[in-house]
């Protein structure tokens, strides 16, 4: 299996979607934040990182979840935030082809602080509105 430079477990999914341990999440769907399908699969080594998916996420207000995934095949640097928002790779942005495996949930973890939260909606707002929330596929 081949992994991006640094990149070691555990490694995490923020989303809405309501899965359990043994599923597997695929590329070749809607992103998190928006319509357009996407042929990665996208996730992090850092908890913060799945927070920020999982609240910045569409879907139902009572449905974030952050789970503990297992790549399946090869992933590299997410070329969305690597080197192009941020020096290396800070957030520990990854993406792969291949599926993910639910392996865990992290039950318990604390949220960004609501005004904290309103700040990048409505940025990523701003940016839908530039036309400007391009993702790098």
């Amino acid at each position: 299996m081949t992994y991006a430079k640094d990149a070691a477990p555990p490694f995490y999914h923020g989303t809405r979607a309501d899965l359990s341990v043994g599923d597997l999440l695929a590329p070749g769907f809607g992103s998190n934040y928006q319509a357009q399908k996407l042929s990665w699969i996208y996730f992090s080594g850092t908890l913060d990182a799945a927070i920020w998916g999982c609240e910045l996420a569409k879907g139902p207000d009572d449905c974030e979840r952050i789970y503990i995934v297992e790549p399946t095949g090869a992933f590299e640097d997410d070329r969305n935030l690597t080197d192009k928002k941020f020096p290396g790779n800070p957030t520990a942005a990854y993406r792969s082809r291949e599926p993910l495996r639910i392996v865990g949930e992290v039950e318990s973890w604390e949220p960004h602080p609501p005004e904290r939260l309103k700040e990048m909606k409505d940025f990523l707002a701003r940016l839908e509105a530039e036309g400007d929330m391009k993702i790098i596929d």
